[in-house]
């Protein structure tokens, strides 16, 4: 299943002018980061360390200026961004889901930088309001490193939960996994201590909850209850 991708045009390595482009953009961002904010997160985190050091500086003022909604004076860090695809070599990026995991799929064919640059000038396309909030989640992916993966993806999301009915709506899943009735609002402290108790003595091998399946069961338990009580 196809969460989210980002298709990153750009100058094929024989040619001589730099230019960038986008393509296909699926990049559902609600509630943030959403699997489009994680895939321009991963991109720009499995790319980053293949950009020249003196460049790296002026990434973060890009970010930063996109973050504005600044007007991007072209060429920038010696690409030029552009509509036009005419001519340009195409890198893939994709989140896939399959059964209750994701995985990401990177089909980069060109420099780290442009997969870099595509990242920055795809979020640019987003709406201002979740083009802010997910700023700080490209800075965070900035300073990542390690695999791109499930310590990645909760490294992000600021949540342990990496399944997928987990990150598409964390809300939702935690008042079902504490049992809450479909529907239900707002909910107090008090409720939702009283649901994790209970469904923690239900999963619990002291009352006869599978001694297998108890760690990650005890350990989806505890991240639902932060969700619900940041």
């Amino acid at each position: 299943m196809l969460l989210a991708e980002l298709e990153v045009w750009h100058s094929r390595p024989v040619t001589p002018t730099r230019r960038v482009s986008l393509g296909n953009l699926i990049l559902p961002v609600d509630p943030v980061p959403g699997f489009g904010g994680l895939l321009l997160g991963a991109v720009v985190a499995a790319h980053l360390d293949d950009v020249d050091d003196d460049l790296v500086a002026d990434v973060h003022r890009l970010l930063a200026q996109v973050d504005h909604g600044e007007r991007i004076v072209q060429p920038r860090l010696r690409h030029r961004f552009q509509v036009d695809r005419h001519g340009l070599g195409v890198s893939r990026h994709r989140l896939e889901g399959e059964g209750e995991s994701v995985h990401f799929s990177f089909d980069s064919n060109g420099s780290g930088l442009v997969q870099v640059l595509g990242a920055i000038y795809a979020l640019e396309r987003l709406e201002a309001s979740a083009r802010h909030l997910l700023v700080p989640v490209i800075k965070k992916a900035m300073r990542w490193r390690g695999p791109i993966g499930p310590s990645f993806i909760a490294h992000l999301a600021g949540s342990s939960a990496s399944s997928l009915a987990a990150m598409a709506d964390p809300r939702a899943w935690s008042l079902d996994l504490l049992g809450f009735p479909v529907g239900t609002g707002k909910v107090t402290k008090k409720e939702v201590m009283a649901r994790y108790r209970d469904q923690l003595r239900l999963v619990h091998p002291d009352h006869g909850g599978d001694e297998v399946e108890a760690s990650k069961a005890i350990g989806d338990l505890g991240e639902a209850r932060k969700i619900l009580l940041p």
